[in-house]
């Protein structure tokens, strides 16, 4: 169990500032959809403005996704602004902490740095920003104010040549300015080298964050200054391990530290000692492919296609498919899951209005829903 962390000194909320991004809906399209970060956002923006910080001190900055709609004022998420608002605007703030939250879709490129793509990116124009160059920017002497920065990044760092780009993401770096030792920061990223971060469609949120805002609740009596992240992570690593062990992702966050004193990635844990061989517990695509099985209807070719046919033939009519239906079975789940989870509860209702069994609806729904997640 993890607890509070010690009672520390509140900051000064009028000396506190945070840019918030949220990112669900992107000018690539609906490929793209992630409902989740700007709901995530908007939580965060919640626990800054209870802790006392000004609203005109919070830059929230959303691309929701219908139907969701922010219920407090917000600005846009794409490349420009939110580049002006990193190059020129935060640094003429002046201020002691800064927090940065971010959400949406990212990936490592070939030089290993993480670009965070902005809503008006596009497979043809991949518009991001460079994390690595901002954290360089609010490191040194370009960026005079915020001597204590905590920035939280949930965001997939999957690698670029995974994702099959036809041309590689252009460099895009921020003006740097020269090193200096008055900031400290402490960064925080939701996947891990080379791993996706898990986000839950259906509930509208992402794992890391959903993690992260409850630790932070816990720890309301210190915000709106930065917990110790040297308690805070390894609360996180302990939660996100145990979302790990039951199977609903494989990511594994990282804390980096810089300070005056100090810069290091602080390292994962030793790996326990293998468990005695047993069963091992199924995993979620595995879990849903046996429930979608269970459904005699999948055993006839014909109901089969009937059941896709009730489907948004743009989300189907690339599945791949084939006649044994196991295979079957798992090309659909699989290709519904990484084109567009929501389609999978689409599925759902189509394959239990063709058989209304109650076991197996209920075992079906609940394996769709670790799969969405």
């Amino acid at each position: 169990m993890t607890g509070p962390a010690p009672s520390a000194p509140r900051a000064d909320p009028a000396r506190v500032h945070a840019l918030i991004v949220g990112i669900e809906a992107y000018d690539a399209g609906a490929d793209w959809d992630l409902p989740g970060p700007a709901r995530d956002a908007v939580r965060f923006h919640r626990l800054l403005r209870t802790a006392g910080v000004p609203e005109d001190q919070l830059l929230l900055h959303l691309a929701p996704l219908p139907p969701y709609a922010p219920d407090v004022p917000y600005r846009g998420a794409d490349h420009a602004t939110l580049r002006r608002v990193l190059v020129r605007d935060l640094p003429a703030r002046q201020g002691d902490v800064l927090w940065v939250w971010w959400g949406g879709h990212g990936v490592l490129d070939r030089a290993d740095r993480l670009r965070l793509f902005c809503a008006d990116a596009t497979p043809a124009d991949k518009l991001a920003i460079d994390l690595d160059s901002a954290l360089a920017r609010y490191a040194g002497d370009a960026v005079p104010t915020f001597a204590e920065q905590l920035w939280v990044v949930d965001a997939c760092e999957t690698f670029e040549e995974a994702l099959g780009f036809r041309e590689q993401l252009p460099p895009d770096a921020l003006p740097v300015g020269r090193h200096d030792l008055a900031h400290q920061q402490t960064v925080l990223r939701a996947a891990g080298r080379g791993r996706a971060a898990a986000n839950d469609p259906v509930r509208g949120t992402g794992l890391f964050s959903e993690v992260l805002l409850a630790l932070l609740a816990e720890r309301a009596a210190v915000l709106p200054a930065p917990p110790d992240p040297e308690e805070l992570f390894p609360a996180v690593r302990a939660r996100i391990a145990a979302h790990r062990e039951a199977g609903r992702t494989l990511q594994h966050p990282e804390i980096r530290l810089r300070s005056p004193e100090r810069t290091e990635i602080l390292p994962a844990p030793a790996p326990p000692p293998a468990p005695p061989p047993g069963p091992r517990p199924l995993a979620p695509l595995q879990r849903a492919v046996a429930a979608l099985l269970a459904y005699p209807l999948m055993n006839d070719p014909a109901e089969r296609q009937a059941m896709l046919a009730a489907l948004d033939p743009s989300v189907t009519g690339t599945l791949a498919r084939h006649s044994r239906a196991r295979t079957d079975a798992l090309n659909i789940l699989n290709g519904l899951a990484r084109r567009r989870p929501a389609a999978l509860w689409d599925l759902f209702d189509v394959v239990v209005s063709m058989d209304d069994d109650p076991e197996r609806e209920e075992e079906l729904a609940a394996a769709i829903r670790d799969l969405a997640s």
